[in-house]
C-alpha cells in the first residue's frame, strides 16, 4: 500500500534542527462539529507516544513495529529485497470532542536512528479521519503543524534514556501554548510499502511489587523478583535541577550491589523540576531484575513489557525441574518479544537473530499463540534477503550481525515450515517458497566438495554455537565461539540438507513435485560429502561423536546402526549436555524419536553444571546465554528453550499423525511414564484445547485426554493402540 492510501494528502514533518539523537514533540488542532467515528493513522520514526487533547493512546507501547523501513542503509554490496513500515490504526472516538481538538505526537529514536544502521531522521506524519454521518473529514500533518523540542535530552536505544524536566514538560496538555514554537518543516517521504499493523505490540503486561536489599545514604538498590522487561515507575521528589539516576542489573552481588558485569550500560536519569511526579522511560525497556536509585525518588512499581502474546500452553508435573524449564522458557521467551520480532536478548543486542528465531520457533508455536507475530518476522526475514545472491541475514530485520550459512539462513525454510504444520496453512508455503530455493542456490555457490565451507566475505561462518567448556577446561574462552569444536561446515551442510528433505515436503504440498527429484539428488550428494568429509570408520562415529555431532549425522539418515547406539552410550556416561544451541534440540529430540526418552529426560533434568538445574538452583528466572552463567553476558536468552517443545510431544505425547497439519490429526503417545508419578498438560489447536494428563498409582497408569470437535485421534500406549473420541476420555491401563 501506498503513504496516501493510509494518510490521504498528510506530510512527513520535522523540526528545522534535527539530530539522530533528537526527539520532538509535533502539535496539530483540528476541529469537528459531531463525529460518529474518528481513527488516527499515524507514525512517528523511531518510536511515538501520541496524545489526544492531551490524553495519550498509547502508553507503554513501543511503535511503529521494527522493520526495514526504507532503502537508505542496504549491506555492504547487497540489495535488500523490499522495505516496509508498518502503520498502527487507533479508533480516537472517545478522545476526542466537538470544537477545537489537540493532537501531540513525541517521536524519536527507536530502530529508525539506532547507531548500527540509522535509517534518517526523527520525522512524524499522521492523518485524523473523523466520520459524521455521511460525511468523512480529513486531518493531517503539514508545515502547519508547531515543533518543539522534547524533555528526552539524551538517548542510545539499547543503552540509556535521559530525561531534563527542568525546562518544562507539561507540552501535551491540550491547551498547551505553543506560539513560541516554530512551524514544522517538510522532510523526506519514505520510499517503501507501507503496511497495515496486524503483529501483536509492546504494552504494560503486569506490575511488579519491588523490595529493598541494600541501602545507604547514596543510593538504594530494589529487586523487583524476576528478570524482566520493561522499567520502574519513580515517583522524583528532588529539587529543581537535581539529578535522579537510575542504573539497572540482571544480577547483585552478595552485599546486594549491582554486579558491574550486567549492568550492561544501562541506565535512566531524569533532571528534575522541583515538581512531584511520576516518571518512567518512554522510548525504551530495560532488561534487568534489580535497579539502584540515586538521588530522591522512590519505585512505586515495575512496569513489565513486552508483545501482547498469549500464553496458549500449560504443563505441570512431579518434577521441579521440568516445571521450571517450561514456566522459565514461557517467560524468557515472552522477555524476548519486543517490537515485532523475537530477539536473542531483551538489553545488549535485541535483535532478531536468524539462528535463535528458527531454533525456537516449534516451541513457540507450541507454547504460545504467536501465529501473528511469525507471520510478521517471516516476512522481516524475507525481506532482507539480498536480491542478488540470494544471501539470508544473520538478523530480520537486519543489523549488521555475526551467525552463519545454515542454522541462521535456513530459517526462510523452517519458520515458514512450522507455521504450516502448527496452523496448516499452505498459503506461508506458497508465498516463500521462490526464497527458499534462491537460499538454496546461495548455500551451492558457497560450497566446496559438497560441504558449505563459506558465507559472504568478511562474515561469520558459524556452525552451532555457544557450546560448554569443558572439552578443553583449563583453556581461557571468553569469546567468540571457540568452545564449539565441531566443524562449520559439517552443522552448515546439515541445515541444508534439512532444509532440502523439508522442500521435499513443501513441493509435494503446494504442486510442485517436479522439483523434488532436484532435491533429492542434492541431498544424496551432500550427505555422501558430510560422510566423506567427517564418518570415522574405525568407530562409526562423526567427529569423535562429542558435542552431539553423531545427532546431527543421524537426524539426516546418515551413519550406520552404530552410530547413533554410540551417541546413546556416549551420553549415558557423560550424564548431561555437552552441547550448543542446535545440537542441544537435536539429540535431546532424537533420543525421543528413537523411544530413548527416560534418558533424555536424564539429560533434560541432570544435576550437573550442564543443563537447566544449575541454573535453576542458582535461582535463574530466565534462561541464560551459556551454560556456564559466568560466561553469559545476557542471563535472558531464549536460545537453549527449543527442547520445551517435547515435554509435549513425546512426554505428553501430542504428536500430529505422519503427513498431516494444523492438529487435524493426533497420536497420542506419552513416552517415560515411569520417570514421572503423574503429569499434566495443554496445548492449543485451530480446533480447539487438546490435553492430556495421567498419574501412577500401584501398577496402573490412569489417563484424561480431551480431544477437540473435527480432530481424529488415536491413543498409543504400552503396546496398545485404541482411537480417542472428540471431547473427555478417560481410562486406566496397566504398565
Amino acid at each position: 500500500m501506498t503513504q496516501e492510501q493510509f494518510f490521504e494528502n498528510a506530510k512527513w514533518v520535522g523540526a528545522e534542527s534535527r539530530t539522530a539523537k533528537g526527539f520532538s514533540v509535533l502539535r496539530g488542532y483540528f476541529t469537528i462539529d459531531t463525529a460518529t467515528k474518528a481513527t488516527l493513522n499515524v507514525l512517528g520514526l523511531g518510536f511515538f507516544k501520541c496524545y489526544i487533547n492531551g490524553v495519550c493512546i498509547n502508553p507503554d507501547t513501543f511503535l511503529p513495529l521494527s522493520s526495514d523501513f526504507e532503502d537508505t542503509c542496504d549491506p555492504i554490496d547487497e540489495v535488500i529485497s523490499t522495505h516496509r513500515v508498518y502503520v498502527p490504526q487507533f479508533d480516537i472516538t472517545d478522545f476526542v470532542k466537538t470544537g477545537k481538538n489537540s493532537i501531540a505526537i513525541h517521536y524519536g529514536g527507536g530502530w529508525y536512528t539506532h547507531r548500527n544502521r540509522t535509517f534518517g531522521l526523527p520525522k512524524a506524519i499522521y492523518c485524523v479521519t473523523v466520520e459524521a454521518e455521511d460525511v468523512i473529514q480529513h486531518f493531517v500533518s503539514d508545515e502547519n503543524c508547531r515543533v518543539g523540542a522534547s524533555y528526552v535530552c539524551d538517548y542510545d536505544f539499547t543503552r540509556n534514556e535521559h530525561h531534563n524536566f527542568a525546562d518544562g514538560c507539561d507540552c501535551f496538555d491540550a491547551d498547551f501554548d505553543d506560539s513560541a514554537w516554530e512551524n514544522a518543516v517538510l522532510t523526506e517521504s519514505l520510499r517503501t510499502e507501507y503496511c497495515t499493523t496486524d503483529c501483536p505490540w509492546d504494552t504494560l503486561i503486569t506490575q511488579l511489587p519491588v523490595k529493598i536489599i541494600k541501602q545507604n545514604t547514596d543510593l538504594v538498590v530494589y529487586d523487583c523478583g524476576e528478570n524482566t522487561t520493561g522499567y520502574p515507575v519513580l515517583k522524583i521528589s528532588a529539587e529543581k535541577g537535581e539529578t535522579v539516576c537510575v542504573n539497572f542489573a540482571e544480577e547483585a552481588l552478595p552485599d546486594g550491589s549491582l554486579d558491574p558485569t550486567h549492568i550492561h550500560s544501562q541506565q535512566f536519569t531524569v533532571v528534575s523540576d522541583g515538581e512531584i511526579r511520576l516518571v518512567q522511560p518512554e522510548f525504551t525497556w530495560f532488561g534487568f531484575r534489580y535497579f539502584e536509585v540515586i538521588g530522591k525518588a522512590e519505585p512505586e512499581c515495575v512496569k513489565v513489557i513486552y508483545a501482547d502474546v498469549p500464553v496458549s500452553s500449560t504443563f505441570e508435573c512431579d518434577n521441579e525441574t521440568l516445571n521450571w524449564i517450561y514456566k522459565t522458557f514461557m517467560h524468557t521467551m515472552l522477555c524476548n518479544m519486543h517490537t515485532g520480532h523475537p530477539s536473542d536478548c531483551p538489553h545488549l543486542e535485541r535483535r532478531g537473530y536468524t539462528g535463535d528465531g528458527q531454533l525456537t520457533c516449534n516451541a513457540v508455536l507450541t507454547t504460545l499463540h504467536a501465529k501473528a507475530f511469525y507471520e510478521k518476522w517471516m516476512q522481516d526475514i524475507a525481506d532482507s534477503q539480498d536480491v542478488l545472491s540470494g544471501h539470508i541475514q544473520y538478523t530480520a530485520p537486519y543489523i549488521r550481525s555475526g551467525g552463519g550459512p545454515g542454522g541462521w539462513g535456513c530459517a526462510i525454510v523452517e519458520v515458514p515450515y512450522q507455521l504450516y504444520k502448527h496452523y496448516g496453512d499452505k498459503a506461508v508455503l506458497e508465498k516463500y517458497y521462490g526464497n527458499m530455493r534462491r537460499y538454496i542456490d546461495y548455500l551451492e555457490a558457497h560450497s566446496e566438495y559438497g560441504v558449505v565451507t563459506s558465507d559472504k566475505k568478511g562474515e561469520w561462518c558459524l556452525g552451532d554455537w555457544c557450546g560448554p567448556n569443558i572439552l578443553y577446561p583449563d583453556r581461557d574462552i571468553t569469546s567468540h565461539n571457540q568452545q564449539v569444536v565441531l566443524p562449520a561446515p559439517m552443522v552448515n551442510t546439515y541445515f541444508m540438507v534439512k532444509s532440502l528433505k523439508q522442500m521435499c515436503e513443501i513441493a509435494a504440498i503446494i504442486g510442485r513435485e517436479d522439483d523434488i527429484a532436484e532435491y533429492e539428488e542434492k541431498i544424496n550428494y551432500r550427505k555422501g560429502a558430510i560422510t566423506a568429509a567427517y564418518f570415522n570408520t574405525f568407530d562409526d562415529n562423526f567427529v569423535m561423536n562429542v558435542q552431539g555431532a553423531n545427532s546431527f549425522a543421524v537426524d539426516i539418515g546418515l551413519g550406520n546402526e552404530k552410530t547413533y547406539q554410540n551417541m546413546v552410550s556416549y551420553y549415558e556416561k557423560l550424564g548431561h549436555y555437552d552441547t550448543g544451541i542446535f545440537a542441544t534440540d537435536i539429540v535431546t529430540r532424537l533420543l525421543f524419536e528413537k523411544g530413548d526418552g527416560e534418558l533424555a529426560v536424564r539429560l533434560l533434568t541432570n544435576n550437573g553444571d550442564q543443563g537447566f538445574e544449575h541454573w535453576r538452583r542458582n535461582g535463574a528466572t530466565t534462561f541464560h546465554e551459556y551454560w556456564d552463567s559466568n560466561r553469559s553476558r545476557s542471563h535472558s536468552h531464549p536460545m537453549f528453550g527449543a527442547p520445551v517443545a517435547y515435554l509435549f510431544e513425546y512426554l505428553l505425547g501430542i504428536k500430529q499423525a505422519q503427513n498431516t497439519a494444523g492438529y487435524t490429526s493426533l497420536v497420542i503417545a506419552p513416552q517415560a511414564v515411569d520417570c514421572f508419578g503423574r503429569m499434566s498438560g495443554s496445548i492449543t489447536t485451530p480446533n480447539g484445547i487438546v490435553a492430556v494428563s495421567y498419574e501412577n498409582k500401584n501398577g496402573t497408569v490412569s489417563f484424561k485426554v480431551t480431544i477437540p470437535q473435527n480432530t481424529k485421534a488415536v491413543f498409543n500406549y504400552a503396546g496398545k493402540e485404541f482411537e480417542l473420541s472428540e471431547g473427555e476420555n478417560e481410562f486406566e491401563l496397566t504398565k
